[in-house]
């Protein structure tokens, strides 16, 4: 995002350090609610249904999976 920064100047008028805070928050909240939403009925299918939903499974493994594996990479680079 930095390199289209320095190369189309009206951008850098626009977008700024604190556009680019927001728009990573923003991400992680956005990331948090959708897994939540996809536990809660995750649980409540198999509670109330009494079915296990594996396409709801798959989606929290793969929000932890790659939140544990950008947390590491973060920890080692930085």
């Amino acid at each position: 995002m930095i390199f289209f920064l320095k190369r189309i100047p009206i951008l850098r008028k626009v977008v700024d350090e604190r556009f680019l805070n927001h728009r990573l928050r923003s991400g992680c909240f956005a990331g948090i609610a959708g897994g939540i939403v996809a536990d809660g009925l995750l649980v409540y299918r198999h509670y109330v249904d009494h079915v296990w939903s594996w396409d709801l499974l798959v989606v929290l493994l793969t929000i932890m999976v790659v939140g544990l594996a950008l947390l590491s990479w973060y920890l080692i680079a930085d």
